[in-house]
């Protein structure tokens, strides 16, 4: 028979100290909140005593009898991982090589294989892969689901032990057992890890002057650098620009003022986003000023699921305005905010402080936006031309003296990219109407 043995003496002390602790945090805060909010607290706020209680009993339990040792500091860290993860698949702790991490990405370099990702139902879901990277190449889709890295699997790994899995040096290899929607046979792809520079934004000058915006991912300078962008673009075609597409696929989101700052382009009034949450800090309405970018001209969004977060406040304040045709597919639908708040020690944590809401009200949580016109994705396959001969090859035929030298720029097919070849015509449909 085995004889288990507590020190009350140390548990109590634990209990005090913690108690005394959690009592002082929380008079700090009432105090600094003021005395009038401080009165407002009802008794269900209270601090739960008893499950503290609870909680230093097992914390001391596990100290004294778990077959290994474990550090208090890794205990706690357990602890808050197991809070912070119990809440939703956004809310994570972040030790100090997580929260160095992040920082480094904000930044829009890291090393790694290139995924934006969160946890479904204990197993990593691809929220979006990166443009030009590892995982974008090798065709990793969103909406996966990752179920074994390095043949370890992944049920019970904590968000940031996966993350942590996937990223490490330049040139090393790992490996990625996925699922896919629809198929139930697993896959394995072999990556070779490098450095993620993520370009935030990318345009280009399509023929009749028409202009493609590429948006990766919104960073801090994203507005600045697509307001820059455009007008350059605007300046090579000689006049005013006569529309534009903005591609937000597999943009997983990224910066909430970026997205204000893009929605800003292209609004003259009204809200673009408001958030609401339980602190006064929380609850916030961003307006529209009377700066623009191509005034009247048409505007299509393209989006499929792996657009997110930020993605999704841009389509929804340019289609609730009516400013702008949304195309493709329906996004991811996260349309909740994540503050980073940081520890001692070079430590964080991520918390999900608030939802967002379009300018009309709609919150788009577990639902994303949904297009206007939807237009899935395809693989189109040219039908062999028909035998005839033009005008062009009869031998000796007049030259057209009208016919442009200069080239014309050669914008997207069907072939190259079915739904940006069906925006851009979509684009020029609308434009016929302009004035």
């Amino acid at each position: 028979m085995i004889k288990h043995t507590t020190n009350r003496l140390s548990l109590q002390t634990s209990l005090r100290f913690i108690s005394l602790f959690l009592l002082l945090s929380a008079s700090y805060t009432l105090l600094a909140e003021g005395q009038e909010q401080a009165a407002a607290i009802n008794a269900d706020e209270q601090l739960p005593l008893q499950d503290i209680h609870t909680f230093v009993e097992v914390f001391h339990q596990i100290r004294s009898h778990y077959v290994n040792d474990v550090s208090d500091e890794e205990l706690l860290e357990y602890a808050i991982n197991g809070m912070l993860n119990g809440l939703d698949p956004h809310s994570s702790y972040l030790n100090r090589a997580a929260f160095s991490d992040l920082q480094e990405s904000t930044k829009g370099e890291f090393a790694g294989i290139g995924l934006e990702v969160s946890m479904e139902n204990g197993f990593v879901k691809v929220i979006s892969p990166i443009d030009d990277t590892p995982a974008k190449k090798a065709g990793i889709q969103a909406g996966d689901l990752i179920i074994k890295l390095n043949g370890q699997a992944v049920k019970g790994m904590s968000l940031n032990e996966a993350i942590d899995l996937m990223r490490g040096p330049k040139g090393s290899k790992v490996s990625l057992t996925l699922i896919r929607e629809n198929t139930n046979t697993p896959q394995e792809i072999k990556l070779k890890r490098a450095i993620i520079r993520i370009k935030s934004v990318k345009t280009e000058l399509l023929e009749q002057g028409f202009a493609y915006l590429r948006i990766a991912q919104f960073q801090a300078d994203t507005g600045k650098d697509a307001q820059k962008q455009i007008l350059k673009l605007e300046k090579k075609w000689g006049q005013p620009l006569n529309g534009l597409v903005i591609d937000l696929r597999n943009n997983p989101g990224g910066v909430l003022t970026a997205a204000i700052e893009i929605g800003d382009l292209f609004l003259t009034e009204g809200i673009i986003v408001y958030t609401e949450g339980r602190s006064k800090s929380s609850q916030e309405k961003f307006v529209a000023s009377e700066a623009q970018l191509l005034k009247d001209k048409p505007i299509i969004v393209l989006m499929n699921k792996g657009s997110a977060s930020a993605s999704e406040i841009v389509a929804g304040a340019l289609q609730d305005h009516k400013r702008a045709l949304i195309v493709g597919t329906q996004s991811f639908g996260k349309g909740s905010v994540q503050s980073i708040l940081p520890l001692p020690k070079n430590r964080g944590i991520k918390l999900t402080t608030a939802r967002y809401y379009t300018p009309l009200g709609r919150s788009i949580q577990a639902e994303g936006i949904k297009p206007d016109i939807e237009i899935q994705n395809a693989k189109l396959v040219p039908i062999e031309a028909e035998f005839g001969i033009t005008e062009a090859e009869l031998s000796g035929h007049l030259q057209n003296k009208q016919q442009s030298k200069k080239a014309h720029k050669k914008t997207k097919t069907a072939k190259d990219d079915y739904q940006l070849f069906t925006a851009i015509n979509l684009l020029k449909a609308m434009s016929l109407k302009q004035p």
